[in-house]
């Protein structure tokens, strides 16, 4: 199995190294039918995140589908993509995706855009007559979840959500344990994320550094989160409350600090652990650093550089349906990257904790497989364990399963439930697959989170009114 990292500035952890999965995690499909058709694709966005699609169209899953179309505003990065794919495919601007899907008899529609780009890319899509994969989040308001809900009931397309992290075997190891009652029922989740100074930072450079274009970290990272604690649980939230805040990236924290002086971008400065130079990754160099001629777009913004309206610190409680509480917090500057995630049950207790690097030690360090040459860190190495506590017991700890590629090890597996879906020889008894159900429960959340900040109150998830009850 191939596969194109997301995020070359997130870590890759043990488990994402494998190239043979584990049985007890991938799903088993039949071959395709001799002389069925392939599905045809349209890409929408072709920026670094189309990179996975694209290589697994052209690689694992090219006996299942094609990509017939590109559809991005930046000609530059459809040249990119276009070199690797071969002549032949049709390329268009957004404005011309309609025509781009008649045309092409466009079956399905990959949506990797910007965010809050998704609800009108995903309607206008449904309306044509195509079905839709789309990124997370699913929308980054009520407007646009209410705009994707009347598409498909408008429209017979149907839509999939790639929630790559439900596929990554620890954490569906943690889904088993729950499922199987030995920790009782659930009282509550304490779920921590933390983001390193290179991952995180790589937030506050983008265009997800303003909020009109992410809904921030509780919307674009953490709806991640948010539905692994819903798919664990099995249930939907109900209730929200949340504190927020920029502590320490953006202009004012800098000068608070004595960061003075900083480069307005990365590109060509040496010797700022903050500063990513595109040029030491051929392909953001391609798609970024030779495309930003024609839209302007920069994709190696300081973080302390002013424009940062999203925060860096979070933390959310949440109440669910049946009565178990979250509590969730996500910072984006932390000195290692990883998460802890406790579940409390009436039987007893899961513990699963990953530790994806242990350190940053080198500054401008994309690929952080190249940090297991140092060994990682001997105090905080890099692994991933969960352990199983029942009432009047004593500890055990519960193997994971091996994966394949980034996320955990969930992306591989993702991409074939993607793409092969209809040829799963049985159903997935860990329910990995998402629509919009679960998209709508996970941005949810968030946008809830976001209400309750602004007005310091609990916010309950029925009042905002996303379309279609969410049970």
């Amino acid at each position: 199995m191939s596969s194109v990292d997301q995020n070359p500035t997130a870590p890759r952890p043990p488990s994402s190294r494998s190239v043979h999965a584990d049985s007890a995690v991938i799903p088993a499909f039949r071959e395709p039918p001799a002389g069925r058709a392939r599905r045809r694709y349209a890409i929408v966005g072709t920026g670094h995140r189309a990179g996975m699609y694209v290589d697994a169209l052209l690689k694992d899953h090219a006996d299942v589908g094609e990509i017939v179309g590109w559809c991005d505003p930046n000609p530059a990065r459809i040249d990119w993509y276009d070199a690797q794919a071969g002549p032949g495919i049709a390329r268009s601007d957004v404005d011309g995706l309609e025509r781009l899907i008649t045309e092409q008899a466009v079956d399905v529609v990959i949506v990797t855009t910007p965010d809050h780009s998704h609800a009108g890319i995903v309607d206008r899509a449904l309306r044509a007559g195509a079905g839709v994969v789309v990124e997370k989040p699913l929308a980054t308001d009520v407007t646009g979840c209410r705009t994707i809900v009347a598409a498909l009931h408008d429209s017979p397309g149907d839509l999939v959500m790639t929630f790559n992290y439900r596929y990554a075997p620890r954490n569906s190891a943690l889904r088993e344990v729950i499922a199987s009652g030995t920790i009782g029922e659930v009282t509550g989740v304490h779920f921590e994320w933390a983001l390193d100074t290179m991952h995180g930072a790589d937030y506050f450079r983008r265009w997800h550094r303003d909020r009109a274009n992410s809904g921030g970290l509780l919307v674009h990272k953490a709806s991640h989160h948010f539905d692994l604690v819903n798919w664990w649980l099995g249930d939907v939230p109900r209730r929200v409350y949340a504190s927020t805040a920029l502590r320490f990236y953006g202009a004012d924290n800098a000068a608070a600090r004595g960061l003075t002086g900083r480069p307005e971008r990365g590109t060509g400065v040496q010797g700022d652990p903050f500063s990513l130079d595109l040029r030491t990754d051929p392909r953001l160099e391609a798609l970024y650093l030779n495309a930003e001629h024609h839209d302007g777009y920069r994709r190696d913004q300081d973080p302390f550089a002013p424009g940062v309206t999203i925060d860096d610190n979070m933390a959310v409680l949440v109440d669910y349906r049946r009565g178990a509480m979250l509590s969730y917090s996500l910072n984006a500057h932390s000195p290692w990257e990883g998460y802890r995630v406790t579940v409390n049950g009436t039987a007893g207790r899961a513990e699963l904790e990953v530790v994806e690097r242990g350190a940053v030690l080198d500054e401008n360090v994309l690929d952080p497989s190249a940090l297991q040459a140092e060994a990682g860190d001997p105090v905080r190495p890099e692994t991933e364990r969960l352990v199983v506590q029942r009432h009047w017991g004593r500890a055990e700890e519960v193997p994971i399963p091996a994966g394949i590629g980034g996320h955990g090890g969930g992306d591989a597996i993702m991409l074939m439930d993607v793409f092969r879906r209809d040829l799963r020889e049985r159903p997935d008894t860990l329910g990995r697959t998402a629509g919009v159900l679960d998209g709508l429960r996970a941005v949810a959340v968030g946008i809830a989170a976001n209400r309750s900040v602004a007005d310091g109150v609990p916010v309950l998830v029925d009042d905002l009114d996303l379309g279609r009850d969410l049970g």
